[in-house]
């Protein structure tokens, strides 16, 4: 079993420092599953796209790698 296509660190420690072309990328990585999760009757809802995305982009900047709480 091969390793999972993960994001790499380096590019999470930049996105959670704000650097957009990181958080750019983090998007780009996960806007598959970001679509497949917006899809409502065999359409992707653009709303419920973009409040994912929001949710997502938000929780990089309240992750911490230090081990402290936020």
């Amino acid at each position: 079993m091969g390793k999972p296509n993960l994001v790499p660190y380096e590019t999470i420690i930049r996105a959670t420092s704000g650097e957009p072309e990181a958080v750019d990328e983090v998007l780009q990585h996960y806007s598959r599953q970001i679509r497949l999760a917006a899809l409502e009757n065999g359409h992707i809802n653009k709303d419920t796209e973009d409040s994912i995305k929001r949710r997502l982009i938000s929780a990089l900047f309240q992750f911490r790698l230090d081990g402290q709480a936020t």
